[in-house]
């Protein structure tokens, strides 16, 4: 059974995504996710024959799923990205999961602006499903910019960094 915290952090993931419905089962819990612009439809169920576990579900999930800040970060960014050059590369993510800038917490990071790449060199992780991804530059140059954070959820085909190819 999911706890409290766990279901909060999968709303929050969901909110920051482009992914409009989510579903999830486990040892006969469900918990289905629907997203239409900011109004949240949340619903669990749980087949146990103790009324209680759904009720303690389903009131912290109304509170976490109320409308809240929405995120900001990536409509900003796409406003204050610099002129595109000819000569930039973006490298994109080959799918959904969660961007790492280095290979541990307290590792340094595998690329910081300014940094020179080569076609194989590692510049992040995607973890997808507890397997981590990394993630090569694909070609010869200078990162120019980092257009995701640390931990954020990145969708398939999304822009991770650019790259002044040389």
């Amino acid at each position: 059974m999911l706890k409290i915290q766990e279901i909060r952090e999968i709303i929050k993931l969901i909110d920051q995504s482009n992914i409009d419905e989510f579903s999830y089962e486990q040892e006969g819990a469900k918990l289905k996710l629907k997203k239409k612009g900011e109004v949240h439809t949340v619903v669990a169920s749980a087949p146990t024959p103790a009324p209680v576990q759904p009720a303690a579900v389903e009131a912290p999930i109304a509170a976490a799923a109320t409308p809240q800040a929405t995120p900001t970060a990536q409509p900003v960014k796409e406003e204050t990205k610099p002129v595109e050059d000819t000569n930039l590369h973006k490298i994109t993510s080959p799918m959904v999961g969660t961007f790492y800038s280095s290979p541990s917490p307290d590792a340094s990071a595998y690329v910081q602006i300014g940094d020179k790449v080569s076609e194989n060199s590692v510049v992040c992780i995607v973890e997808a499903m507890k397997l981590f991804n990394e993630i090569e530059a694909e070609v010869k140059g200078e990162i120019v910019e980092i257009l995701v954070e640390n931990g954020q959820l990145v969708e398939y085909g999304q822009p991770l960094f650019l790259v002044k190819q040389a």
